[in-house]
């Protein structure tokens, strides 16, 4: 039970992390492009883990370059339209459409699963789905009104989506390999492949952004930070822990918490209004990712005392 419910809290806590990635985009955008916004804080991520992981492989000897080809689907596939094409695709769309299209992940993400990993759906999960769901349309009923997918909006909600598709091809395919690596080797590899295939973004399209790094804001600070150390960083390596622990599918059912942590964060930051509807909705969220949790870890030590498969 311990074990699970630190997997779980992890995944709290990441999901947390990853509903102020909009914000921080939004903090840096007057100053950085959408390719530097995901490469300088990539950079700074992966020369804080580059001792750790070095550390690592040299302890590590019987890894092979070769090995690590996995890690150049991962980030072409996976981390580059989940990072760049969702920042662009943002700024090319509206906050409310990138809020809907967002909300397909834990569906997609749960197919994948099904495809890949060979998990199932069971009735419990579908159970806690259908009450994640309903809680998020209730967050979420402010955003659908005023949601626009108008030929104006087409492009950038594509890019959502792909992005959208990255993500959880990118969080199923590291299920697979969890077993093989550590959590700090899977996101620095990745991150090694992610900022070559950026680099030469950067350099065409945005060379003079790190020529005026001493024009920098407080905000635009503020927000490469927090994407740096939370976004980039731990949130990450908490996700890979929970990985290994639960099913690609309940860590893809936890990310309707981002709805749900995103609410008190916009009240805080952005000084919005929560409305009681808003509020029940979130509450539905957080009830539906207890609810699996406790429940799942009941029919595992039962099916572990009467040898009984899985519901």
């Amino acid at each position: 039970m311990k074990k699970s419910l630190v997997s779980w809290a992890a995944l709290f806590a990441c999901n947390l992390m990853w509903s102020l990635q909009f914000t921080c985009i939004k903090l840096v955008q007057d100053q950085i492009g959408a390719f530097s916004t995901v490469f300088i804080p990539m950079l700074l991520a992966t020369l804080f883990m580059f001792p750790f992981v070095y550390k690592t492989v040299k302890a590590n000897k019987k890894r092979k370059l070769g090995d690590l080809k996995i890690f150049a689907v991962l980030a072409l596939l996976g981390q580059f339209p989940a990072q760049v094409l969702v920042t662009i695709g943002t700024q090319q769309s509206t906050a409310s459409n990138a809020a809907i299209i967002n909300l397909s992940l834990p569906v997609v993400s749960a197919l994948l699963a099904v495809v890949f990993l060979r998990e199932k759906m069971s009735r419990l999960r579908w159970i806690s789905f259908a009450i994640a769901v309903a809680g998020v349309i209730l967050c979420s009923l402010k955003d659908l009104n005023s949601t626009d997918f108008s030929m104006q909006y087409l492009i950038g909600n594509l890019l959502i989506f792909s992005g959208v598709l990255g993500s959880g091809f990118y969080n199923t395919i590291c299920k697979r390999i969890a077993e093989n690596y550590t959590e700090m080797e899977m996101l620095f590899y990745t991150y090694i492949f992610m900022l070559v295939l950026l680099a030469p973004f950067v350099w065409y399209y945005e060379g003079n952004v790190l020529r005026h790094i001493s024009a920098f804001t407080g905000n635009t600070w503020t927000g490469l930070i927090l994407l740096t150390i939370f976004h980039n960083f731990l949130s990450m390596i908490l996700f890979f822990m929970a990985l290994k622990n639960l099913e690609a599918i309940q860590v893809a059912l936890s990310n309707f918490l981002v709805t749900f942590f995103g609410l008190p964060i916009a009240a805080l930051w952005l000084h919005e209004k929560l409305s009681l509807v808003s509020i029940f909705g979130g509450i539905l969220v957080l009830v539906s990712t207890i609810f699996i949790t406790i429940w799942e870890y009941k029919r595992s030590a039962q099916g572990k005392i009467i040898g009984s498969p899985n519901i």
